[in-house]
């Protein structure tokens, strides 16, 4: 069974019902059998095989630290108490799980090297075979919530341990529950990579190294006071506390536990760190300097970072923010220090999988290395790391402590040399960055497609939104007629699920929950949940969802699909990058900047007017999908009938094409009051439709937020970094087309060229180039060019004599042979 398979049988809101019986889902979850159903569909069509329960298993929690550690239960499943458990990771990784008094069986999560969901296997006669089948998460240790991890108390203290002035107890706390024994071990773990970078010797190790404390009263916290570490202990300079048990001896693999975030290990470093911190760091920063000098160029690789802040939150298909600086959070943005917000793109490079960091300040102008230590830094590894994971430099956030974490704290925060570290992780300063295009629908639905056509397209059925075949990118959508509270059907529809895929990716669907106060995600027909974790990395996408109304989908190619629940309607917009101008059909139009072509039917046939409801209603049927080629999951009654067993376009479903007008509807005059200004029609319309301000208003904040994103997404122009003259400084850190940046010159030199430098319309600083010329030498350039000036004065001068008694002698000659001539003829 293929990795698909088991990703499939996983977070299932499992009900009571009937079962029918007769065959086994042993071995056989995901699939369908002849006379019962082991597909997590089953469960709401109400068909699963008797077994499935047992052999297709839910756990509680379904998550936890890439770390491992994480003890959790197999729902709805029975063992015995003799049974002996083993649960096996991604077909070789194995834990030694148990049963408790309650018959529950229980598995341990495995240190892993890498994140998303993995797929166990659960054997109760101690590895011989395994018949149950289910998927864990694992978390990237950054993105998990603090409860699940041991907090160090100033983890600043920890960190800068060893430094001038910082020294004393060391503090940290965990939760009790999540070791249960009465006595715990504290144990130190390291991680190193060894290998020859880029090559199949590079390997990442994670190792037990010595206890802190053993036997210890599992009160919830520990302090002591930190050693050195002799050799070869004090080479780990990266690493993790973990609690566990007492009853397992010293560094035994994949127990019970509870860890700390990765952290610099400055407090157990030798002797040499503590006797001159300073010094020993920048030994290590020239080492990483020289080691870096031997490794491949990444920059020229990674995706340029947005200019603005408007533009990087916005860009949600190729940027998601930095955990370590979320202005939503409060974050103090410890690594860049004047910054407020800071944003990762989403996707590793695709050859060395590097990561770009863009950091911004308040004014929401980007932070630039070569003017702040705050500023934004490219990272030779991506920090939440790519697949297929393992081997670095893909290892999710060990390999960027490595090589881009550490490396700071050589040349910036235990010494002050980070010109060592800008010169390799310079900021990028946004000139060859490219703004995504926006589609939308919202409402009853209407459409604003990328190139801003606005339409409304009431058809009942299944319909592309988004396809471009050479991207490989499908995006379908899934209509039904709005409900009046009462009951009654009204002729309008709205979006009610979105499917997509790209290339050989997770089918994503996200669609309205039962009740419709909330949006349902799907993963390959079935459902995820977020209750523990916000983010998921899954095959070929990544799904985020901060809460039950708000779920982002992005793809490889930078494609990001969001989607917002409001007012019991679904909008969903699709932002793509510029690599898909000119590749993209569907009921969002071609991207390409024309209007024109936007309303082209599926077999080609072009909509010229856009007021004529009938016809752009005819456009839109022309959309309609086929069951071959659906992304939709159909796991109830009322979908198989009225979508996978109709018509994908009811054609019998004839929408009201104008806004019903009533001078006697009291309603009438409450829209008017809600609905004014630039998209009021497709508000009014909503309103009246659905007898509803809510689902109006909802229609007229999709419109509103839709303009501002399209505003914020507006490409403006940099001017590029200015730097200051040697021996000079200059006022002004802003680098887009108007900024003015002022020049001047220190103490003892004289400034030549501009003062003033404004960036222009064309990518370009005025004014002339700016130098600093000592002050000293001002009176020996004004005399050599005193002296160059009369020198020349002095040379034309005798040209000029020479030019003149030249002249005169012709003239005289002249002169002479006409009197010459006059005595002939006389």
């Amino acid at each position: 069974m293929g990795r698909a398979s088991y990703l499939a049988v996983i977070f299932i809101c499992f009900v009571s019902s009937s079962r029918i019986s007769g065959q086994s889902c042993e071995g056989k979850c995901g699939g369908k059998l002849e006379s019962c159903s082991c597909h997590a569909t089953c469960v709401s069509l109400d068909n699963c095989c008797a077994d499935y329960g047992e052999y297709c298993v839910d756990v509680t929690p379904y998550s936890g630290s890439i770390f491992g550690g994480t003890d959790f239960i197999v729902l709805k499943a029975t063992f015995n108490e003799s049974s002996q458990i083993i649960c096996r990771f991604n077909d070789e990784i194995k834990t030694v799980g148990y049963v408790d008094t309650d018959s529950r069986g229980h598995c341990i999560s495995p240190l892993l090297y890498e994140t998303g969901l993995v797929p166990f296997q659960i054997s109760t006669d101690n590895g011989t075979t395994f018949s149950r089948h289910g998927a864990w998460l694992s978390v990237h240790p950054g993105k998990l919530d603090p409860s699940f991890k041991a907090t160090i108390i100033n983890a600043t203290q920890w960190q800068y341990y060893g430094t001038p002035k910082v020294g004393g107890p060391l503090d940290m706390t965990w939760n009790t529950s999540q070791v249960r024994a009465e006595k715990v071990n504290i144990e130190l773990w390291g991680y190193m990579e060894k290998g020859d970078p880029y090559s199949e010797s590079w390997q990442g190790k994670w190792e037990y190294l010595y206890s802190l404390g053993r036997d210890q009263p599992n009160s919830g916290a520990f302090r002591f006071v930190p050693k050195t570490a002799g050799k070869p202990f004090s080479d780990w300079e990266v690493g993790c506390l973990r609690i566990s048990p007492s009853t397992h001896p010293d560094g035994t693999w994949n127990v019970q536990a509870v860890w700390t975030e990765d952290h610099a290990l400055a407090w157990h470093l030798e002797d040499k760190f503590r006797q001159d911190s300073a010094v020993w760091a920048l030994d290590k920063c020239k080492a990483w300097d020289q080691l870096e000098e031997t490794l491949p160029d990444f920059l020229s690789e990674i995706i340029d970072c947005p200019c603005t802040l408007a533009q990087a939150r916005a860009d949600t298909g190729r940027f998601h923010t930095d955990y370590g600086c979320d202005m939503e959070k409060g974050s103090v943005c410890t690594y860049h220090p004047g910054s407020v917000h800071c944003v990762r793109a989403i996707q590793a490079s695709p050859k060395f999988a590097a990561g770009q960091q863009c950091c911004y300040d308040h004014t929401g102008a980007q932070v630039l290395t070569d003017d702040s230590i705050g500023g934004s830094t490219p990272d030779r590894a991506h920090d939440w790391g790519s697949p297929p994971f393992v081997k670095p430099p893909r290892v999710p956030g060990f390999s960027h402590w490595l090589y881009d974490v550490l490396s700071f704290y050589y040349c910036c925060l235990w010494s002050d040399n980070c010109h060592y570290y800008f010169k390799r992780r310079p900021s990028s300063d946004c000139r060859t960055y490219q703004v995504p295009k926006a589609g939308v629908v919202f409402g009853d639905p209407h459409f604003i497609t990328f190139d801003g056509v606005s339409y409304s397209f009431n058809g009942k059925g299944e319909y592309t939104i988004v396809v471009s075949e050479s991207k490989e990118l499908t995006i379908q959508g899934r209509t039904e007629p709005v409900i009046l509270t009462n009951g009654s059907m009204v002729k309008a529809t709205k979006l009610s699920a979105v499917a997509m895929r790209e290339g050989t990716s997770d089918i994503i669907e996200v669609r309205l929950g039962n009740p419709q106060d909330h949006l349902q995600v799907l993963q390959n027909q079935t459902s995820l949940s977020f209750s523990e974790q916000s983010w998921m990395d899954l095959k070929g996408v990544f799904v985020f969802s901060p809460n039950p109304t708000n779920v982002t989908v992005m793809f490889p190619s930078g494609a990001g699909v969001e989607l917002r629940l409001r007012g019991g309607t679904m909008t969903t917009t699709v932002l793509l990058p510029e690599v898909f101008k000119d590749f993209t059909r569907g009921l969002l139009g071609k991207m390409n900047g024309d209007p024109k072509d936007d309303l082209v039917t599926s077999d080609g046939q072009t909509e010229s007017d856009q007021g004529n409801a009938e016809g752009l209603f005819n456009f839109g049927a022309s959309w309609a999908i086929l069951n071959e080629s659906t992304l939709f999951t159909y796991d109830s009654e009322h979908l198989l009938n009225s979508y996978l067993h109709a018509p994908k376009h009811d054609a019998s479903f004839r929408p009201v094409f104008s806004i019903p007008e009533d001078p006697n509807d009291p309603l009438g005059s409450q829209a008017s009051e809600l609905c004014s200004g630039e998209g009021s029609l497709y508000c009014r319309y909503d309103t009246l439709m659905a007898r509803s301000l809510e689902m109006g208003n909802a229609t007229r904040v999709s419109f509103q937020s839709h303009r501002s994103v399209v505003e914020d997404l507006e490409p403006v122009v940099s001017c590029g970094w200015l730097s200051p003259p040697t021996n000079g400084k200059k006022e002004g850190t802003r680098y887009l087309q108007g900024a003015v940046v002022k020049l001047s010159c220190d103490s003892g030199y004289v400034l030549w060229g501009s003062e003033e430098h404004t960036c222009l319309g064309t990518g370009q600083w005025s004014g002339e180039t700016t130098t600093c010329v000592a002050d000293n030498l001002r009176g020996i350039v004004v005399g050599s060019v005193i002296g160059a000036l009369a020198l020349i004065l002095m040379i034309v001068t005798l040209i000029i004599n020479s030019r003149q008694h030249k002249r005169e002698t012709a003239a005289s000659a002249v002169s002479d042979d006409g009197q010459d001539q006059i005595r002939v003829v006389f």
